[in-house]
């Protein structure tokens, strides 16, 4: 069964992902920033670091978000970012922060499916995800539409959280992500069921060796899982 966030709902996982980032949307990059003590912005940067030597002149951002990712990839000197998400209200605010910054004539915030990319074959040079495939209803086939659009030799990024393994690392992650972040989150976001699906879809995500193996499945090769931070995430490189 599908880890959801509202689980008394009906509805399925993606329409759930996107109706709850809808919800914490105009609180969510203080959210994020605040509760990973900013360790997130540095995970970013090093991930983009990664495609430095590729120059990827068109780069698609699936689960956008806000943009921090889109925003963290203008180091690369793209012609053009594309950023897309399933939430209106993430994209809105993403839109926002792209106007203030100058930057909304390069990068491009678009409604998009991540299983169902609007885009021809062969279209991007690289392809970025921060913390978002674990939100894909189905993550073969969203993985899957992501190679189809990237050139041959396109490279993927994914950041996402995995689970860490040795002690004490393992035990106070743990402590955090279920009993102190579900209060933090719920306060402040005023979303009972957002930071409490956090854990829960973290906890149900094949990290590691598993995601690598899915990534191979669906296309890509050459792939790489490098731990950041005592493996509190990683990021995936895969290459088509």
């Amino acid at each position: 069964m599908a880890v959801v966030p509202y689980k008394e709902k009906e509805t399925g996982k993606k329409e759930q992902v996107a109706e709850m980032f809808n919800n914490i949307s105009k609180r969510y990059d203080f959210l994020n920033h605040f509760l990973s003590l900013g360790i997130d912005i540095l995970w970013r940067k090093k991930a983009i670091r990664l495609l430095k030597k590729d120059q990827p002149k068109q780069i698609l951002d699936v689960a956008t978000g806000t943009g921090d990712f889109a925003i963290e990839a203008l180091a690369l000197n793209p012609d053009r970012i594309v950023g897309v998400d399933i939430s209106s209200g993430m994209l809105e605010m993403g839109r926002q922060k792209m106007k203030k910054k100058g930057v909304d004539h390069i990068i491009d915030m678009q409604m998009g499916d991540s299983e169902k990319l609007l885009f021809d074959d062969n279209t991007f040079d690289a392809a970025i995800v921060a913390f978002g495939v674990r939100n894909f209803e189905n993550l073969k086939k969203g993985l899957s539409d992501m190679c189809r659009v990237l050139n041959t030799g396109g490279k993927i990024v994914v950041i996402e959280f995995s689970r860490p393994r040795r002690f004490p690392m393992k035990q106070l992650y743990n402590f955090y992500f279920k009993s102190i972040l579900p209060i933090i989150g719920k306060v402040i976001s005023k979303d009972q069921s957002a930071y409490t699906y956090l854990p829960e879809s973290v906890e149900a995500f094949p990290d590691g060796q598993d995601f690598l193996d899915i990534l191979t499945e669906v296309g890509f090769k050459n792939v790489e899982c490098i731990p950041l931070t005592f493996g509190i995430s990683s990021i995936y490189i895969g290459q088509k």
